[in-house]
């Protein structure tokens, strides 16, 4: 009988289907915010005093964060600087996915329509030996889950 346990969320990769994409454009330290949640709207029913309904309207996705060791070259951090320095928005999906040790697919998140809305770098400190990490903020429309 096989053992079932979870899977670890530090083997992953961040796959961006734009131009001018290179080998590290997928290794990032850190994704957070593959987040949804549904709103829900308040109805009081006319007579009916001990509840009130709530009703399901529509689902938001909560921004996506990605951090890794800031790059000198690469395809994704010129999508973000041509969105900060010139204004120019171009949607991106991206693919992340959970990997398992033999490097296969375990669980995929397929992100819809990403745009950057924040790019951050690290506080240069002369005090401490450390890779200065970028952070990437993106909004995008939805993402579906798959399974590897």
């Amino acid at each position: 009988m096989a053992t079932y346990y979870p899977p670890v969320g530090f083997h992953f990769r961040v796959d961006f289907q734009l131009p001018d994409i290179t080998a590290k454009d997928i290794e990032f330290q850190e994704v957070s915010g593959l987040n949804v949640s549904v709103e829900m709207e308040s109805y009081a029913e006319g007579g009916e005093n001990r509840f009130v309904h709530k009703l399901p309207v529509r689902t938001t996705y909560s921004d996506l964060t990605l951090k890794r060791g800031l790059l000198l070259e690469s395809g994704v951090t010129k999508w973000v600087k041509n969105a900060i320095d010139k204004f120019e928005f171009v949607r991106a999906n991206l693919i992340v996915t959970l990997l398992n040790e033999k490097h296969q697919p375990l669980m995929v998140w397929d992100i819809s329509q990403a745009l950057p809305i924040a790019w951050e770098i690290d506080a240069l400190n002369a005090q401490e030996s450390k890779v200065l990490v970028e952070s990437l903020k993106l909004s995008y429309q939805y993402f579906r889950v798959k399974k590897g």
